[in-house]
């Protein structure tokens, strides 16, 4: 398992493809070098709309890179142009080896320089497919279950991307595949 890229953004204004003005910080870039990791995430990274982003169990977002090619094809299906490059799905932490079926709530991930606790599936807002540029993301998110999860801090320090990391199991009674399945099934 490893970290491709650290990403981070800062509260930005743009237009929605639809022409709707949104303050988001969901355009996440890579960053260089060590990146410090606090309570309430990444240095350099901001949420602009804290009541459901960030905070202590949403401090950090991590998405397997294994779903970028899904998103390629549904987003060239919808005739929508560029490359997705780490970070377009918003997620501080592009990651590979560790899908969501594998991933349970209390699950830590042990990096060198420090350990992120698994705490909750990421649950897909309409900034997402005003990012994307196509109106059917928070839907195709949803019906294919590549949500990706949140973690908290279980120990501060810093992260650079290219390390590895480990998965250390926690209690593995609460899934995030299947988590998201019944949040979403109650959503609906």
């Amino acid at each position: 398992m490893r970290l491709l890229s650290v990403n981070t953004a800062r509260i930005e204004h743009f237009v929605a493809t639809n022409g709707e003005r949104l303050d988001s910080a969901i355009r996440k870039r890579a960053r260089a070098g060590r990146v410090n990791v606090g309570p309430l995430g990444l240095d350099g990274d901001e949420q602009a709309d804290p009541s459901v982003h960030g905070g202590l169990s949403k401090a950090v977002y991590a998405y397997p890179q294994e779903h970028y090619a899904f998103w390629a094809t549904v987003r060239g299906q919808a005739k929508v142009e560029g490359d997705l490059q780490p970070g377009d799905l918003g997620e501080n932490l592009t990651i590979t080896g560790l899908l969501e079926n594998r991933a349970f709530i209390g699950d830590v991930l042990r990096f060198p320089g420090c350990e992120l606790v698994v705490s909750e599936p990421r649950q897909p807002c309409f900034k997402l497919a005003a990012h994307l540029g196509f109106k059917h993301a928070v839907k195709m998110m949803a019906q294919s279950g590549y949500c990706g999860f949140y973690l908290a801090v279980k120990r501060e320090g810093t992260l650079a991307t290219g390390e590895p990391f480990e998965l250390i199991p926690g209690p593995r009674e609460v899934g995030i595949a299947e988590l998201f399945k019944a949040k979403m099934k109650k959503q609906a």
